[in-house]
Order: C-alpha cells, then structure tokens, then sequence
C-alpha cells in the first residue's frame, strides 16, 4: 500500500512539472518570441544570461532602457586582486589582468554609486564579463576563450561592506579566472547597469529605472 502511495505521488509531481514546462510563456524578451526547436518543451530564460548566452544580444541595451539618475561622475567600477586588495584599473579607466598561464587568478568585482542627497541609491547593481567575439557562438561561456572562471556575472543586491568604500552603496564578490592551456591575451567588455524598481511583466522597457555603463579588460598571460 505505501509503495502505491509512493508512486502515485511521484506520478503526480512529473505530470505537473511537465505541464509547467509546456505551457511555459516568456514575458520578458520580444525576440525570444520566434519559434526554436525545443522537442515540445519551451527553454527557460533568465535575465543577466540573455546577453549573448541565451540570445545573440549585445548588451542589456537590447531589453532595458538608459532612463536612470546616476552617471559616471559618482560611479564605482573596480577589480581588486583579492590577495593584496590592490586595483587594476588602468589611468584611462580599463583594467589589466595579468597570471601566468593554469594561474588561478583570485580578483573581486566592485560596482557601486557614491552616496550624494540628491540621488537615490541603486537597489542592485548587474554586471557581465563578456567577450564580445563569442556572441552568437553556441558556446554557454561568453568569456575569453580558454579561460576558465567561475562567477563572469551577477545581478546583485547592494550592502555589501568593503574597506575603502565607506561613502558608497555597492556590491562586491569574488571571481577566480584561469587561463588553460591554449588561451591567449584577450580583450573583455564589463558590462555594468545600476538598477532601481522592478520592470513590468511582458515589457522590460517600463516599470524600471536603470543606467548602463562599459569598461574596457583586457586580459594578459605573463
């Protein structure tokens, strides 16, 4: 009887989760409306990932809108190495990442707005390491190829604490990259948008306030 049971519970959750799963609509991004190849099941999409990982878009540009209060004279975009909490940034604003190739290179990423009155702070701040040569390929990693990292992207919930940063509202966590046998230098775009607000369902366009930003990384084996 408890085997019964058992099975005519399993049965169940299956035919609810396939039934989600194929009755499934996307709300978000107008240009995943064309039809794909699925085997009767709709793929899932996501946000940070759409940006040339689950469709050939460039940029957050693609869905949002530039219509934020913030700009470049309060903005914090930093990459610390982790070990000696030293900056990277260049004096033309790029960053430089140098290891030695199978190196894991530890480094944090830094995005945030200096706190002024008569702005409000960001809610959350995405960010994207991407490599822009890989949009359109079918490979699911959009960094420099060959390089292996583990946290290329995040869309993250300001607060976070880091000494030096006192006077701002920002995000920070850690990355590790690695470049492997057959990588070579490369030249990344850190895609940033400071958001506020929630954009409405069916059209990411309104419903949001949000800025975008780029910096220049490049990448180089020692």
């Amino acid at each position: 009887m408890k085997r019964i049971i058992i099975v005519s519970l399993v049965a169940s959750l299956c035919a609810v989760v396939y039934s989600t799963l194929i009755n499934q609509e996307n709300f978000y991004h107008p240009e995943f409306s064309k039809p794909r190849p699925s085997f009767g099941i709709e793929a899932a999409h996501a946000y940070p990932p759409a940006v040339g990982i689950l469709s050939s878009s460039k940029n957050c540009m693609s869905c949002h809108v530039d219509n934020g209060p913030w700009n470049e004279d309060n903005l914090i975009v930093d990459i610390l190495d982790m070990d000696t909490k030293k900056s990277l940034k260049q004096s033309d604003g790029s960053f430089v990442i140098e290891t030695e190739r199978w190196e894991q290179k530890k480094l944090i990423t830094v995005v945030g707005w200096i706190r002024e009155k008569s702005v409000p702070a960001p809610y959350r701040n995405a960010w994207l390491y991407l490599d822009p040569s890989t949009v359109g390929t079918l490979s699911l990693s959009k960094f420099a190829p060959d390089w292996d990292v583990n946290l290329p992207l995040s869309c993250r919930v300001v607060g976070d604490k880091l000494p030096g940063y006192e006077n701002a509202d920002i995000t920070s966590l850690p990355m590790i990259i690695q470049p492997m046998s057959n990588a070579k230098n490369a030249e990344l775009q850190l895609q940033i948008m400071l958001t506020k607000g929630e954009s409405i369902k069916g059209n990411a366009q309104e419903g949001m306030l949000g800025n975008y930003f780029e910096r220049k990384v490049f990448l180089k084996i020692k």
